[in-house]
């Protein structure tokens, strides 16, 4: 078995070498589906609802894995490389400060419009009611992790680390996201 592990890595990881962009896209795509039938098992939807995983895919497909392989770029860019305490803080902080607020409108949209197909002026109610929670339980933990990310992950793997933790996250949001409808209902 670990034979078959360390073949599949191995590819892996040429993949990501020759095709960075691509191989991270698909990783966030694959990584958000599990995360999606998690949260649908989890929230006790009895039938595995396919066409909303397949959005969820597609959301870390088409927008988490090229976002998050541009962020790590531009920050090294940004940051010249560094890796001392003072300049992972600051990389943390803007990070913080910019693309996680706007990470988690856009998902909590995209739910709302695309996968729930709702009117734009609920998925807006929705938004504002629940947005500030959710930004405040991100700042509470997103933080360790963008740490723990630019301090110990090269590069080329921060995608891939930061969409197995945003896995976790999405199981939380969706889970939140159901709550809400389960509420209404």
């Amino acid at each position: 078995m670990s034979e078959i592990v360390s073949e599949a890595w191995r590819k892996y990881l040429i993949q990501l070498q020759s095709h960075p962009l691509r191989t991270k896209a698909i990783t966030s795509g694959v990584l958000a589906g599990c995360s999606d039938a998690i949260a649908q098992k989890i929230s006790g939807i009895k039938k595995l609802q396919l066409r909303r995983l397949l959005l969820i895919m597609l959301y870390g497909f088409a927008y988490a894995g090229p976002f998050g392989h541009f962020l790590h770029k531009l920050m090294d860019v940004i940051f010249k490389g560094k890796k001392d305490n003072k300049t992972i803080a600051k990389k943390v902080l803007v990070e913080q400060l910019t693309s996680s607020p706007w990470n988690n409108m856009v998902f909590m949209t995209y739910y709302g419009l695309v996968i729930e197909g709702r009117p734009w002026n609920l998925v807006r109610s929705k938004v504002r009611k629940d947005y500030p929670s959710i930004q405040l339980t991100a700042w509470k933990f997103w933080p360790i992790v963008g740490w723990v990310n630019y301090q110990y992950m090269p590069l080329q793997f921060r995608v891939l680390f930061h969409s197995f933790v945003a896995s976790c996250w999405a199981i939380f949001l969706n889970l939140k996201a159901r709550s809400a409808v389960i509420k209404q209902a």
